[in-house]
C-alpha cells in the first residue's frame, strides 16, 4: 500500500524532487556524521561563481525537541553563528489530511503564516495529492493564491529511480505559464540520469553515481537553448555519509 504525505510539505515534493534537486551551479563537497546519542554534524565547502564558501552544522534532536547550530564563513572569513531551537510544533500553522482507499491515498494540507505582533498573514499556502503505487498527481496554491502548480509524476520499477514527470505552473497576476517535463533514467542500480526541459528553453542534465552506500558524485549542467551563445553552467558535488 502506498502511504500518503505526513506534512504539508511532503505535497508535490516528488515531482519537485525529479526537476530541481541535484541540478547545480556550483561546486560543493560535504562530509556528514552521525551518532547513536542523536548528534549529527556536516561540514561542507561551496565555490560558486569564483568565490568560496563554507559552514560547519550540528544537529540535536531528542524527542520533539531540537537545537541546531550552524558556523558559516565567507570567502573573506567572516564569520556569524546562529542557534535555534524548536520544540514540538511548526511556527506556522499546519492542517492535513490522509485518506486511503484500496491503494490510493488522497492527502490534503493547508499552512499559513503569520506576524505575532500584527496577526496578519504573511503566506498561505493550500494543496492536495492522490498517491498510487506508480504514479502521483498534486495541486498546490501558493504565494497568496497568486500561483497554481500542477504535477504528475508516473514511476517506471518498482524501486522509484526511473520517472517520468511533468509539471505546469501559472502566475496570475502576470499571466505567466511555465510548462516543465522531465525525467530520471536508472542506468544501473549505483547511476542515475535525470534531464528537464521548459517552455522556456531552459534544458538541465544531471549524471548521479553511489560511488560507496550513501556516498554519492553529482555532475550537472544547464543551458538556455532558446540562446545557445550564453554559455552554459555546469555544477559538481561530493556527499559522503556514513
Amino acid at each position: 500500500m502506498s502511504k500518503g504525505p505526513g506534512l504539508f510539505s511532503d505535497i508535490g515534493k516528488k515531482a519537485k524532487d525529479l526537476l530541481t534537486k541535484d541540478y547545480l551551479s556550483d561546486h560543493k563537497f560535504s562530509v556528514s556524521t552521525y551518532s547513536e546519542s542523536g548528534v549529527a554534524l556536516t561540514t561542507s565547502t561551496v565555490k560558486k561563481a569564483g568565490y568560496s564558501s563554507g559552514d560547519v552544522a550540528a544537529q540535536y534532536i531528542y524527542k520533539n525537541t531540537s537545537a541546531d547550530l550552524k558556523v558559516d564563513t565567507e570567502n573573506y572569513f567572516h564569520p556569524h553563528a546562529s542557534l535555534t531551537a524548536a520544540v514540538g510544533h511548526n511556527q506556522a500553522p499546519q492542517i492535513d489530511l490522509t485518506v486511503t482507499l484500496g491503494t490510493s491515498t488522497f492527502a490534503l494540507g493547508a499552512e499559513a503564516g503569520y506576524e505575532t505582533t500584527s496577526g496578519k498573514l504573511t503566506k498561505y499556502t493550500a494543496g492536495i495529492t492522490v498517491t498510487k503505487p506508480d504514479s502521483s498527481i498534486s495541486v498546490i496554491l501558493g504565494n497568496k493564491g497568486d500561483t497554481i502548480t500542477a504535477s504528475y509524476v508516473h514511476y517506471m520499477d518498482e524501486l522509484k529511480k526511473s520517472a517520468a514527470v511533468g509539471e505546469i505552473a501559472r502566475k496570475f497576476s502576470t499571466n505567466e505559464n511555465t510548462i516543465t517535463v522531465g525525467g530520471s533514467y536508472a542506468i544501473d542500480p549505483l547511476t542515475l540520469v535525470k534531464l528537464k526541459l521548459n517552455n522556456h528553453g531552459s534544458l538541465g542534465a544531471v549524471l548521479q553515481h553511489e560511488v560507496i552506500r550513501k556516498s554519492f558524485v553529482t555532475i550537472s549542467s544547464e543551458f538556455d537553448t532558446k540562446a545557445l551563445e550564453k554559455t552554459p553552467k555546469f555544477g559538481a558535488s561530493l556527499i559522503l555519509k556514513p
